[in-house]
């Protein structure tokens, strides 16, 4: 009698019938967990590069909320520096009326005091999740945006955006212009006329009301030119400070060439320049002085054209102000435009699939 041991037509059909259940076991793994490779036995290399993805997987979502944050950070302070640009142009065409003599400069200054609360509304009100990007309090921030991995490991990687200061506060008056001529009443900023080749104008440094410190800067607008000069420490520790930062003026002035226009020092009248404009052209010269860790729009406290002084003095110093602003805006859109700021920044490199 033969058995299923001794026969052969049953062991072949006994092997399919094994084989066609553990293919049955696999497919049905497979349809339950819905991975071919579900565990380390179904295919070990397989599995552990996948689980390594997995991993990754995970903190991309995290880099990807970072991202969506980040970028609505930088939509938020872009916004708020183009209103504040707008509304520096306001205040531009106020002072550009306030240089008629027939106006009343009183009104009109009430109207740019007015838009500078609204600026500093504006700049106050520009956080998102409570980071604010123009108001000074940052500096450099630093923002999630992708997850590198390599033979060596794993590493993340940050977008740096420069915050931008567009702050109206920590001004504190010095009085650091007085004897200049058409010096305001606070005597940190001024404004004269210099007349085709008849124009004179005289600029005083002085430092004896309140000491300087470094990070204080002189600046002056001649036409739609701008120079300027910043306290150093080691100006603070000389015992000529007031003299130093007229010579310094003086250089930089006169690397603006404007035509026509000489600036001379006399050592013997300290911090003193003498300007005259030989030119065909009139040349408005405007002064500012701003103290150090104020905002980039601290000028605008200090403008005030209810007198004729003011009024040119302001209309000097808001281009300044404005070119502030405008920068601002374009360096917030520049890195939006540049998709920087956007789920496309998350990369991965893998070993194999």
């Amino acid at each position: 009698m033969s058995s299923v041991l001794t026969n052969n037509s049953a062991m072949v059909a006994l092997q399919t019938m094994k084989g066609i259940n553990n293919n049955l076991n696999k497919t049905q793994s497979e349809i339950s967990t819905g991975k071919m490779v579900a565990t380390a036995k179904d295919n070990a290399a397989i599995w552990a590069i996948s689980k390594v993805m997995e991993s990754d997987v995970k903190g991309f979502k995290g880099i990807s909320d970072s991202l969506a944050v980040g970028s609505a950070t930088i939509s938020v302070a872009r916004q708020a520096a183009e209103t504040v640009t707008d509304l520096l142009t306001e205040v531009k065409g106020k002072i550009v009326a306030a240089q008629a003599s027939n106006v009343d400069r009183t009104k009109i200054q009430t109207d740019i005091v007015a838009l500078t609360d609204q600026i500093k509304s504006v700049v106050g009100a520009a956080q998102f999740n409570g980071l604010n990007l123009v108001d000074g309090s940052q500096t450099n921030v630093d923002i999630l945006s992708s997850l590198d991995r390599s033979s060596t490991g794993v590493a993340a990687s940050s977008i740096t955006v420069a915050a931008q200061n567009l702050s109206t506060g920590g001004y504190t008056a010095k009085n650091v212009l007085t004897g200049t001529t058409g010096v305001s009443a606070t005597g940190d900023t001024a404004g004269f006329a210099l007349d085709a080749a008849t124009g004179t104008g005289t600029v005083v440094i002085d430092d004896t009301a309140a000491a300087f410190v470094a990070g204080d800067k002189v600046s002056i607008t001649l036409g739609n030119k701008t120079a300027s000069y910043t306290v150093t420490a080691a100006d603070v520790a000389a015992t000529t400070t007031s003299d130093i930062v007229a010579v310094g003026l003086k250089s930089a002035v006169e690397s603006l060439g404007v035509a026509g226009l000489t600036v001379n020092y006399d050592s013997g009248t300290p911090g003193t320049l003498a300007f005259t404009n030989a030119g065909t052209a009139a040349v408005r010269a405007g002064v500012q002085f701003t103290n150090a860790g104020s905002g980039g729009l601290s000028a605008l406290s200090a403008v005030n054209v209810s007198t004729a002084p003011g009024a040119v003095a302001a209309l000097g110093n808001i281009e300044s102000m404005i070119q502030t602003s405008i920068t601002g805006a374009a360096n917030f859109g520049s890195v939006q435009k540049s998709g920087l700021i956007s789920s496309q920044s998350l990369s991965v490199s893998c070993p194999t699939r």
